[in-house]
């Protein structure tokens, strides 16, 4: 029996399976044997045949979007019209067939958007190039999800399962688990708070179907047998996603107005250029990009320019973006803005800045 059999029987076996107190052990060692399965068919070991055509494209700009979706969405139509570069579009499915990156100007920065080729499902056993699709996505900083505001839920569904499969958790933080491997003594297991999921029984299990036999396991959090799962595999990416609906020319007001509700969720029509340039304001937003502006002595700062960072950045970061010499050379900085108390504020390199404000650093004498 293949993985793909043996990975198609556990499923059925979970979803067979009624969900109370008394099936929840054994569901999740079903998880965690699953986990493993889809590990070793995202990733086979022994050696790997001659490489095939991949997506590889040199990652370029302040930060990376990749679309995904299923084909026929408008994917190559949005990049056509939000970047200078032309994709193919058609009225068929499978127009794109590899990766097209381009070029998205706003606020100073440089957004890279990959045009991905379409999702069907099962992509995650590597249906219809879906294995390169989905690498592609997991080197992104934010996945742009398309979606047919004609069709129902079932295809978000359908993309969610898709990405979950291959390991990217989206719109959701890494579990507070502090979890390391030993060389002795056996497993130990510590939980700050009530676990309603995880006991020490299921923790010991779950790493000895892994072959772990030493470890620390220290929950910090009510954490569920899937996020355990993530953190001891340790290959898990956690990606923020944008849900955008096209075609909404194609479908009543009252259901534009409900998916617009929708957390994470942005509507357009690139047909007709609708909301397209809310939908690239909200790209900025959730890249969690500010721009950070220069100032010589006795000069005006520089508006024209500026840095383009992420949010929480501290005065040394800002640093290291003008001159990697700058932190060793650091005395002092003054700062303009929101997050100055006074204008200016003398501070130091911890100092976190925020959106659009003014730095202007001073060196040591020599």
């Amino acid at each position: 029996m293949g993985i793909t059999e043996k990975i198609d029987d556990i499923v059925k076996e979970i979803n067979r399976t009624q969900k109370n107190k008394a099936t929840e052990y054994h569901l999740g060692l079903l998880k965690a044997k699953l986990a493993k399965y889809r590990t070793m068919l995202l990733e086979p070991a022994g050696k790997s045949g001659p490489k095939g055509a991949g997506f590889d494209v040199v990652r370029s700009g302040d930060a990376r979007v990749a679309m995904v979706g299923f084909p026929s969405v408008g994917k190559s139509t949005l990049l056509s019209k939000t970047t200078k570069t032309k994709s193919e579009v058609a009225g068929y499915e499978f127009t794109t067939l590899t990766c097209i990156p381009g070029k998205i100007h706003y606020n100073g920065a440089q957004i890279q958007l990959l045009d991905l080729p379409g999702i069907i499902e099962g992509a995650a056993q590597g249906i219809g190039r879906g294995r390169q699709v989905i690498a592609v996505a997991k080197t992104a900083d934010l996945i742009l999800m398309m979606l047919d505001a004609t069709k129902g839920p079932k295809q978000r569904e359908l993309l969610e399962a898709e990405l979950e499969a291959v390991g990217i958790r989206i719109n959701t933080h890494k579990p507070n688990i502090y979890f390391k491997i030993k060389k002795g003594g056996g497993i130990k297991f510590t939980a700050t708070v009530k676990c309603t999921f995880l006991n020490q029984k299921m923790v010991y299990n779950i790493l000895h179907d892994y072959k772990i036999h030493n470890a620390e396991v220290l929950v910090r959090e009510d954490a569920t047998v899937d996020q355990f799962i993530d953190v001891v595999l340790g290959n898990r990416k956690y990606l923020k996603c944008l849900y955008c609906y096209n075609k909404i020319d194609q479908v009543s007001i009252e259901e534009v107005d409900r998916l617009a509700r929708q957390d994470y969720t942005v509507v357009v029509s690139c047909e007709l250029d609708l909301n397209i340039d809310y939908l690239i304001d909200q790209m900025w937003h959730h890249l969690d990009l500010i721009r950070v502006y220069t100032k010589r002595r006795g000069e005006y700062p520089d508006f024209d320019g500026g840095l383009i960072l992420r949010r929480g950045v501290t005065v040394e970061e800002v640093c290291l973006g003008i001159h990697k010499s700058l932190v060793d050379e650091f005395k002092f900085a003054l700062v303009w803005g929101t997050s100055a108390k006074h204008t200016p504020q003398r501070v130091g390199l911890a100092h976190v800045i925020e959106d659009s404000d003014v730095v202007q650093v001073f060196k040591k004498k020599a």
